[in-house]
Parts: C-alpha cells; sequence; structure tokens
C-alpha cells in the first residue's frame, strides 16, 4: 500500500502541474485581461490564486475532512512558504547575481509578509483559532490589496514587465494547442473545470499523505511540510528561474513573496472560516509547538533578507542565494531529525 500511496502522490503532483499550467492559470491571465486589472492587483489577487491553489486546495479539504487532519494543511501552506521565501529566492540570486531591484515593491511585500508571520504567531500562540483569528487573516489580506493600490502613489517606480504563464499562442504541443482551443471558447467555463480538477487530485494528495504517514509512522505534518509542499512548490520554482534568466530577477523575487503572503492570509484563514460555515465547530485546535522554528526561520529570513538588501543597494547576492538554500537544509535536517527521536 505504501507504493500505492508514493505512485498517486507523484501522479496528483504530474497532473495538478499540467491543469495549473495550461489551464488554470492561463484562464486566470485571460480574466485579469478582461477585467483590465494592473499588473500589480493582478499578481497578487489572480497570479497568487494560480500559483498557491493546490495549497490552498490541500488546506481546505485537510481541514473539513473528518478525523482532525489540519495539520496537513497547515503544514503544506508553512512548508510551502518555506520553499519559496530559502529555495526559490535563494535560487534567483544564485542565477542571477548583480541585478538591481526595485526597493519600493519589495519593502511592501516583505512588511506585509513579515505581518502575516506576525498574525500566524497571534492566532495559533494558544493552540487554537477562532472565528475573529480566522477572520483577522482574510481581513489583513484586504488590506494588502488596498496597499497595492496606494503604494506606487506613495512610492512611485516603474511598472515591469508582467510575467505570465500563458500558454504559447505561436504553436506550441498539442497540450498546448488543446488548451489554446478551450480557452477560445470559453475561458470562464475553463476556470471553473480547473477548480473542480485540482480539488479532486488535492484530495488524493491528503488521502495519499494519510496513507504515508500511517505506513512509515511518521506525523502527517512531517509529510506535508517537506513532501507535499515542495512538490506542489516546484513548478514554482521552475517558472521563477526562467524568469530570473529572462533578466527579471526582481519579479520572480516579488511574485514569491506575494504568493507567501496569499498562503498565508487566504491560504489558513479562508479553510478555517469555511470550516466554521458549514460546521458546528467555534475553534479549531493546532499544534503550534510544531511551527515554532518555522516561525523564527521565516521571521528571521525577513530580517536579514532586508539587511542584506539595504547593505547591497538592493542587489541580488549569489552568497546570500546560497546561505538562504543552506538554512533551508538545515530547518529540514533539523525536523526529520527531532521526528526521529
Amino acid at each position: 500500500m505504501l507504493i500505492v500511496y508514493i505512485i498517486v502522490l507523484l501522479v496528483s503532483f504530474y497532473f495538478l502541474h499540467l491543469f495549473s499550467e495550461y489551464f488554470f492559470i492561463p484562464s486566470l491571465d485571460r480574466i485579469g485581461e478582461k477585467l483590465k486589472m494592473s499588473s500589480d492587483i493582478s499578481g497578487a489577487t489572480l497570479m497568487a490564486i494560480g500559483s498557491s491553489a493546490p495549497e490552498l486546495a490541500v488546506m481546505i479539504i485537510s481541514v473539513l475532512k473528518p478525523g482532525n487532519h489540519e495539520a496537513i494543511g497547515i503544514g503544506t501552506i508553512v512548508g510551502s512558504a518555506l520553499f519559496n521565501l530559502f529555495i526559490i529566492t535563494g535560487a534567483v540570486m544564485i542565477i542571477k547575481t548583480n541585478a538591481k531591484l526595485q526597493w519600493q515593491p519589495l519593502i511592501r511585500d516583505l512588511l506585509f509578509y513579515a505581518l502575516s508571520i506576525l498574525v500566524l504567531l497571534f492566532a495559533f500562540k494558544n493552540g487554537k483559532v477562532s472565528f475573529f483569528e480566522a477572520s483577522l487573516f482574510v481581513l489583513v489580506y484586504v488590506i494588502y490589496i488596498f496597499a497595492l493600490y496606494k503604494w506606487k502613489k506613495i512610492f512611485p517606480y516603474k511598472d515591469v514587465e508582467k510575467h505570465e504563464n500563458q500558454i504559447n499562442e505561436n504553436g506550441g504541443n498539442k497540450l498546448e494547442r488543446i488548451a489554446r482551443k478551450f480557452l477560445d471558447l470559453n475561458f470562464y467555463i475553463v476556470f471553473l473545470l480547473s477548480i473542480g480538477l485540482i480539488g479532486v487530485l488535492s484530495w488524493l494528495l491528503v488521502e495519499s499523505a494519510i496513507g504515508i504517514s500511517e505506513a512509515i509512522n511518521i506525523p502527517e505534518f512531517i509529510v506535508a511540510l517537506t513532501v507535499i509542499a515542495m512538490g506542489t512548490s516546484i513548478p514554482d520554482l521552475v517558472s521563477s528561474v526562467i524568469v530570473a534568466k529572462q533578466g527579471r530577477a526582481g519579479m520572480a523575487i516579488v511574485n514569491g513573496i506575494g504568493s507567501n503572503i496569499f498562503d498565508v492570509l487566504i491560504g489558513l484563514g479562508l479553510p478555517f472560516l469555511l470550516l466554521f460555515a458549514f460546521t458546528a465547530q467555534n475553534v479549531v485546535y493546532v499544534y503550534a509547538s510544531e511551527l515554532n522554528i518555522a516561525f523564527a526561520f521565516l521571521m528571521g529570513s525577513i530580517i536579514i533578507l532586508l539587511v542584506i538588501f539595504l547593505i547591497t543597494k538592493w542587489k541580488t547576492k549569489r552568497f546570500v542565494g546560497i546561505i538562504l538554500i543552506v538554512l533551508y537544509v538545515i530547518y529540514l535536517s533539523y525536523e526529520v531529525i527531532l521526528d526521529s527521536q
């Protein structure tokens, strides 16, 4: 059964990537164009939804699934945030060193990301999340969207070329051509169907994670923090590397941090609110002690990045990228060793 669970996990990762890249994210791009959204707002909302859809779906399913499996969703969200901040930012800095970054959007997103971690600490401090605390997650994200509208007026900067994970409009492989035909027919229907497929695949991820956890006798949280988090974040890593090679290192870093803000605030807040709305529960119990080191790494890395950016005058540095990746490996090693004791 362990082999079966691993195969289901890998197949789910593969199809999540396919549906997200060729159908879900392109349909979001077209919706953004239809609504004439600016690149900042589109990136923080539609593109964040697109890149974080698997993590959000895993969180919703794990919270609503009977049997108290919230640890899978929380582990996936926190693990994805760690992967994005350490691995994606680190890889971008190594690939595109000495690239000049725009400080205005970076300051904005680093500040709001630090705020989202503080909200997470506040909500988890007593080991349970209430309706008020779940609402606070969503409220802070609404404030973040409002800040996007106002930030450029307060701190003007040139708008970088927006990266869109759209399918190739000229030719492409067979799957790209099929996807383009469906999108041309009705991209709203493609969007809704994609949500359904991502939901089914995320359900398979949750079920296989539970099976693997029971088969090898390790906590569900560790499986989610490592395997599921990395599996759902690797497509983001590939996209960010491509963007960095194109000379848009700043945009790759900002998009990664923006996705983390969405992951924490909406990825946690919305599923908790859904649980309160559709069940008789009025609190969700969480294992805050398991996240203390993760919180410290996340908050510490934000401070380190901010200080280094100030010292290097907002330029990417290879040694910073190496440090971030090494820190991620150290953290994962610590969690695995701690669990094995």
